[in-house]
């Protein structure tokens, strides 16, 4: 379905004080592996096919197929676009157009690589933000009002964006129905 995304206001669903609590719940398999590959993906400025298919693997096994389709020269190309760009929707942009990356998965790749704090768009995450159900096409104003109400919560607590997001991601696990 495409569409205008309405804009949400996003509110944080617990006390800014207890970011660091929720964070420190959190448990993930295979978070160390994908903070590893993000890291030396933004100090060379592109992922690898191989570290792109681990990354995408982790946000998501559906898309699992159509990632492997990517060339290598096409993941290159299109993370070392959105690592070098200052544009922000050719950012995102460029890695959706990569088969099998929706804006979600795009936010992953973004989130583990680049040195701006890029917080990852996850239906448990938006819960714990005040949004009950995401939308079935993420625009790009909604992303970018996404990505400024993280970073200013980040700001506000004085974290880092992956402690934010994992803070989001278990506050909903242990608590959305």
């Amino acid at each position: 379905m495409m569409g205008t995304t309405s804009i949400p206001t996003f509110t944080l669903r617990f006390p800014l004080n207890e970011v660091r609590r929720w964070a420190a719940a959190y448990s993930y398999a295979d978070d160390a592996g994908v903070e590893s590959i993000g890291a030396k993906a933004g100090e060379r400025g592109h992922y690898t096919k191989q570290e792109f298919l681990a990354v995408t693997k982790w946000k998501t096994e559906r898309s699992k197929s159509r990632c492997a389709a990517n060339t290598a020269a096409a993941v290159r190309d299109a993370t070392e676009l959105a690592l070098a760009t200052t544009d922000e929707r050719l950012r995102i942009g460029v890695v959706t157009l990569l088969q099998g990356v929706e804006m979600p998965t795009a936010s992953v790749l973004l989130h583990l690589a680049q040195r701006d704090p890029y917080p990852i768009l996850d239906y448990r995450a938006l819960w714990s933000l005040g949004v009950e159900e995401p939308p079935v096409y993420y625009s790009f104003d909604f992303w970018w009002a996404y990505v400024e109400a993280c970073r200013s919560l980040a700001k506000q607590t004085g974290v880092e964006m992956r402690t934010l997001d994992r803070a989001l991601w278990q506050y909903s696990k242990e608590h959305q129905g």
